[in-house]
């Protein structure tokens, strides 16, 4: 927020909407680059650290099935830590953000009382405050994006401000590259068809339609998916067909 100009009314420390969206529109358009999901997650938190400079690690805490977690995208060791600790505990703001409410802040560890057992050992570690925002929400799969501070008080109502709407943009972004990997998976699953066809085709003398329905009976036949019948066939080789 350096070198901003607050609007009429706002309160101290809080950027306007117009601040807000003039920010967040040029992030916005520095996320539309094709890139994988774990490229996109350290993006996010990289452009987090850009927005937030009070936070000395930000993170991504994915959940599946919001029950089963995993810490990526760290900015640093600490962010790292904070987030295994949350996971090995089963609780913390990133775990509240994931499971219940989609912000969470906390001004002052020491004095929480909601975590008692996470507060503990981030004061340990040295972290006094926090901030945990849902980034996304994808069929079982939850995201937060997560910052953690060695001061207290160092997050604000603008700060979730700014964080709500760097998210929204962030689930966008996220939604694309999964679309992205998507896309990449299954042009790869129909090339190893493909080739597994062609090693048939050869072996048997028979035409694409032949080879095709073979590989699907033996799927059948086996319970095995179609893919990965295809993957171990490539891999053996010709002469196993």
């Amino acid at each position: 927020m350096d070198g901003w100009e607050r609007g009429e009314g706002a309160p101290a420390g809080f950027p306007t909407s117009a601040e807000i969206s003039r920010r967040i529109g040029v992030l916005a358009r520095e996320f539309f680059v094709p890139e994988d999901l774990d490229s996109t997650l350290y993006r996010i938190a990289a452009s987090a650290a850009e927005l937030i400079g009070a936070a000395d690690g930000i993170g991504i805490l994915l959940s599946v099935d919001r029950e089963q977690f995993r810490s990526t995208a760290a900015t640093s060791p600490l962010a790292a830590q904070l987030e295994a600790m949350q996971i090995k505990l089963g609780e913390g703001p990133c775990l509240d953000a994931a499971r219940s409410d989609p912000i969470v802040r906390c001004a002052d560890l020491r004095t929480e009382t909601r975590w008692p057992a996470y507060a503990s050992a981030a004061v340990d570690a040295g972290v006094l405050s926090c901030l945990s925002v849902r980034l996304y929400t994808h069929r079982d799969e939850v995201g937060t994006l997560n910052l953690h501070s060695r001061v207290a008080d160092a997050f604000d109502a603008g700060d979730e401000a700014l964080v709500d709407a760097l998210a929204a943009q962030a689930a966008t972004a996220i939604t694309a590259a999964r679309v992205q990997e998507q896309l990449t998976s299954a042009l790869a699953t129909r090339d190893v068809i493909g080739q597994a066809k062609g090693i048939i085709m050869e072996r048997y003398g028979i035409d694409a339609l032949r080879a095709f329905d073979m590989l699907r009976r033996l799927s059948q036949d086996t319970n095995t998916p179609l893919s990965e019948l295809a993957t171990r066939l490539v891999d053996s080789g010709p002469a196993t067909a």
